[in-house]
């Protein structure tokens, strides 16, 4: 496959970034996009050219490193993390554009590497639960109906990727909070912190500069892991019955 790739150049977060435009051939449609990217990245560093800086770790679509817009869309076409995007979803001879995240409260770092750490904080705001220290509890000590444990542990495949924001018209980070929070709010171990954890990740959240949600459903979209657009309404009740209770202490 012969492509063209304009792709987002950045030097620092104080600099002024633009497009740069690359012809590329021998590219084999079953290179997943990073590998693409790597082989860009060898013919660069052998012209003497500094590389295309790029986030990436597992490859195999669990961590949410590699945060690409590929052609307008997170993570590209196809509705997978860029790592697991395939040349075979593309045809001989297209341009593609790829840019990093674009949000407010995830500054650019250099080229396609943006801030993620925003998100690192708003689990820190909440995300935890009282347990006791020493070995691992008995499976069965707690049960858990099994309608809370699906539940749960569909928002628990969140990655923290950031393609919910990457992809929202307001820059919003609704999509990742709500699963954070109704992942452990639902479960009986995170009952204790249940209103505390949803009140201060929600102003942790508002606090970093991420955009106000209107369901738009981009977000639900553009997640990997199928992230439902409901766990946003599910967490808005949760910070509701939360601050009513505040103001009633």
């Amino acid at each position: 496959m012969k492509l063209t790739l304009r792709v987002w150049r950045q030097k620092n977060a104080d600099a002024d970034g633009a497009m740069s435009t690359y012809e590329v051939d021998g590219i084999s449609a079953d290179m997943s996009f990073l590998e693409m990217l790597d082989t860009v990245n060898e013919e660069l560093i052998l012209s003497g050219d500094d590389p295309v800086a790029f986030d990436h770790d597992c490859r195999e679509g669990i961590c949410g490193a590699c945060s690409l817009v590929i052609n307008g869309d997170a993570h590209g076409p196809e509705r997978t993390t860029t790592c697991q995007l395939h040349m075979r979803s593309f045809h001989d001879g297209d341009t593609i554009d790829i840019e990093p995240w674009r949000a407010a409260a995830f500054p650019v770092v250099k080229d396609l590497v943006v801030d993620r750490s925003a998100f690192d904080r708003i689990i820190q705001a909440g995300g935890y639960i009282t347990a006791p220290t020493g070995a691992a509890p008995e499976a069965h000590a707690t049960p858990v109906p099994k309608p809370d444990a699906d539940f749960a542990f569909e928002h628990a495949e969140c990655i923290g990727c950031g393609a919910c924001v990457a992809a929202c018209p307001n820059g919003a980070a609704m999509l990742f909070t709500s699963a954070k929070v109704n992942h452990l709010n639902t479960l009986p171990q995170g009952a204790p912190e249940r209103e505390t954890r949803v009140l201060d990740m929600v102003a942790r959240m508002d606090d970093e500069g991420f955009g106000g949600c209107t369901l738009t459903g981009e977000c639900a979209t553009a997640c990997p892991k199928g992230i439902p657009l409901f766990s946003i309404t599910s967490m808005n009740k949760e910070w509701l019955r939360a601050t009513r209770r505040a103001g009633k202490r």
